[in-house]
């Protein structure tokens, strides 16, 4: 035994000493650490939700008891300053160590002033707009409290049936990288210890949007090769932007939850990757490894913690369990010390040891939440990010005269602008469409309205898609007593606005749809809006690409405008009337069918394509027997109220090695009637690899205002990194050949051209 103990003992120093030395060590949290006992430590990693803290007796609270014993290293879910500076007066004034507190809350799209759904935001294309929302959002959340925000979502999909697609920015890496680092870098600015600023944690890491058959919590399984090259990009743009914390997925990778997974927490993330922060299981995720077969809650928690787990969100897991497995020696004390010591690390990072209550004034509670300021720009952002689907014989903008009939379940419902995971927001605040158009157009149009339907037939469906305060207050009237009212006013108008779609809870989290079409109700009642011969404008609210193949055909003019946020009625009114021209482009395929799932633009070539253009039906190669290939709409797809015409592309040399770039150059002008913004697209194809490549990879883009009549030459530069790619032994290269160049409007509408890579 001596000899034993003479052996291993060095051996357990030296590997400490190097685990120690591989961290950035902070002299105060050493000392700190050191003064803990194995019970405050393990408190440290546990964040349990807000529980019976109310204002004025939180000293007496159960949880109040906790942070007293130095079992609480955070609390979830809690907002304003009042109750916040009450517990984190418990923890620094109470507590044996006086470590004070982390408060957590899913800032999403906003705080009180809330801006599009995430996806809505991505269709911007805005990097400068999309960083200054996750700006103004650390702000206003700061400003009441909360220092650690659960968010960017990073997590790319390709299948709209998973309800979670209107959190993320869709199904492209390259921009969805983008837009990771612009969330990162907004909420979390130049410096975490100024009192504006907020912990950004980036999530779900990791692959959670690839849930199979789009229902969520469901396993993924895919190769390393897609996740490397089309999955993971965005979560390592997060981290390579500086985010402060991770959060793990709730899905299983290569058989093993990720919460648990070592070889994506440790593995992957610190050692390849080279994070430094810490890591936060989701919501009861350490649990809930125990359903999915790794063992009781001890376990399930030993193996979060060896794995490379930092934080126990809800469960209680690390709390109830670690000491005991500590003294069995399932974990050890490095795994311990080294997760307290990110978690101290990003509380004094956050400036919290040096003042705890730098969250809690109430002056800028009071002077920095939902302004007039904050709620005009939440105006222009949804104004941004709205996707004209459709125009025919450019019925839109609409003219400020006339009868305008507003028809639908979606067109007077406040409480549903906001969208999902608007979880600060006061619902009864936000704009409605119809009071968005009274306000636009004050007396100069009459505005008349019927609700025209129920958001379903179904009424328990309809119960499950308006949760949390989102209400759509169903009518009991029968439909076709709804349907008549409708028809009634519409023949009264000029033209009929029809505010359609899903309600704010019919996408988000667990609200996985099977049917991702409009809800028959509402195609029963715009067929018979249709049949009325009025022109008829289908404002669309959705969390996700819907199925529109007859609508495409049948609907004049299509506005898609996801859901807006806090201003959204003043927003769409806006471009409803052309005091602003949209300018969004989608960032996810819409498809002609669900059985088309997933469908997204860079896909790969089978060895039998369809050769034709015209979508027709060829035996013996990839296509359906009884639907074509292509969407409805394309990745990138977005129309304008004036007309964008492209010409002139050209390189700046037709070969280029690893140390060149290449400039490519195009020719945009406007030769419509209105001033407009583009978003111009680049888009590259290695046509010979090692590994088979993409069709097509989006590899830049440039939003740019034209005058009518003006036209701009627009540049991008290409290196040596944009056409880097994992190859089958994940090598992150790029090989030299033959390259194509798209530039274009949209994924599918694109000038081509070509330069050859040549490797010393």
């Amino acid at each position: 035994m001596k000899i034993l103990k003479s052996i291993i003992l060095p051996v357990l120093m030296l590997c400490c000493t190097i685990l120690l030395q591989a961290q950035e060590t902070n002299p105060f949290v050493e000392e700190l650490l050191g003064k803990m006992t194995l019970e405050e430590k393990i408190g440290q990693l546990n964040l349990p939700g807000s529980g019976d803290v109310v204002t004025g007796q939180a000293q007496n609270s159960d949880i109040a008891k906790k942070i007293e014993a130095g079992m609480v290293g955070g609390l979830l879910n809690i907002t304003s300053v009042e109750k916040i500076k009450e517990v984190q007066k418990i923890a620094v004034e109470k507590s044996r160590l006086k470590i004070p507190l982390l408060f957590g809350l899913d800032v999403i799209h906003g705080y009180r002033t809330t801006f599009p759904i995430p996806l809505g935001l991505s269709t911007s294309w805005d990097m400068g707009l999309i960083e200054k929302t996750a700006r103004m959002a650390a702000t206003e959340a700061s400003a009441d409290g909360i220092n650690w925000t659960f968010s960017p979502m990073v997590d790319i999909s390709r299948d709209p049936r998973w309800g979670r697609f209107s959190e993320g920015s869709g199904e492209d890496p390259y921009l969805g990288s983008e837009i990771a680092k612009a969330m990162v870098r907004g909420y979390q600015g130049d410096d975490l210890t100024k009192n504006n600023t907020i912990m950004s944690c980036v999530k779900h890491f990791a692959l959670y949007g690839a849930s199979e058959a789009g229902r969520d919590y469901n396993t993924v399984d895919m190769s390393r090769i897609r996740m490397y090259n089309e999955y993971l990009p965005p979560y390592k743009a997060a981290i390579d932007a500086g985010v402060g914390s991770v959060m793990a997925s709730f899905n299983e990778i290569d058989g093993i939850p990720a919460t648990g997974n070592k070889w994506l927490l440790t593995d992957l993330l610190r050692k390849q990757w080279g994070f430094k922060g810490f890591v936060v299981s989701d919501y009861t995720g350490v649990n809930e490894m125990i359903e999915h077969g790794m063992g009781d809650l001890q376990t399930s928690s030993a193996l979060a913690l060896n794995a490379g787990l930092d934080m126990d969100m809800i469960g209680e897991g690390f709390l109830t369990t670690l000491m005991k497995s500590v003294e069995e020696g399932s974990v050890n004390m490095i795994q311990i010390d080294n997760a307290v010591r990110r978690i101290l690390k990003a509380k004094y990072d956050l400036g919290l040891f040096d003042d705890p209550y730098k969250y809690c004034d109430i002056n800028r509670a009071q002077a920095e939440i939902f302004t007039e300021d904050n709620r005009h720009f939440s105006r222009e952002v949804a104004s941004q990010s709205m996707v004209l689907l459709k125009n025919e014989n450019q019925l839109l903008p609409l003219k400020k005269s006339g009868t305008i009939a507003i028809v639908g379940p979606l067109a007077n419902s406040k409480e549903n602008m906001a969208g999902t995971w608007s979880v600060a927001t006061v619902q009864n605040k936000s704009i409605a469409l119809l009071e968005g158009l009274n306000t636009v157009v004050g007396d100069k149009v009459k505005i008349v309205y019927a609700k025209g339907s129920n958001l379903t037939y179904d009424a328990e469906l309809e119960q499950r898609a308006t949760m949390f305060g989102k209400e759509l207050n169903r009518d009991n009237r029968s439909d076709a007593v709804l349907l008549n009212e409708a028809l009634e006013i519409a023949s009264k108008a000029d033209v009929i606005v029809a505010a359609l779609g899903e309600s704010a809870e019919f996408s988000g989290e667990s609200s996985s749809r099977t049917n991702i079409e409009i809800p028959q109700v509402q195609q029963d009642l715009l067929k018979a809006l249709l049949k009325t011969g009025k022109p008829v404008v289908m404002v669309l609210f959705t969390g996700r690409p819907l199925v529109l193949k007859e609508e495409s055909k049948t609907v004049p003019a299509i506005l898609n405008v996801w859901f807006p946020g806090s201003e959204a009625g003043l927003a769409i009114s806006d471009v409803l009337f052309g005091d602003v021209n949209p300018s969004g482009k989608l960032t996810a395929t819409f498809p002609r069918s669900i059985g088309q799932i997933p469908l997204f633009y860079n896909h790969k070539n089978t060895g039998r394509p369809l050769q034709n253009k015209e979508g027709k039906f060829e035996k013996f190669t990839s296509n359906y027997i009884d639907e074509r290939n292509e969407p409805v709409y394309p990745f990138g797809f977005g129309l304008s109220y004036t007309n964008f015409t492209y010409d002139n592309l050209r390189l700046s040399s037709d070969k280029m090695t690893e140390n060149d770039t290449i400039k490519v150059t195009v020719d945009v002008t406007n030769t419509g009637d209105f001033d407009g913004k583009e978003v111009v697209q680049l888009y590259i194809r290695d046509v010979i690899g090692t590994v088979t490549r993409p069709v097509k990879e989006l590899k830049g883009f440039q939003k740019v205002a034209l005058n009518k009549g003006e036209t701009k030459s627009v540049t991008f530069s290409i290196t040596i990194e944009d056409l880097k790619f994992y190859n089958y032994d994940l090598d992150y290269v790029a090989e030299p050949g033959e390259f194509e160049i798209f530039i274009g409007t949209n994924s599918d509408d694109t000038l081509k051209t070509s330069f050859r890579l040549e490797m010393n």
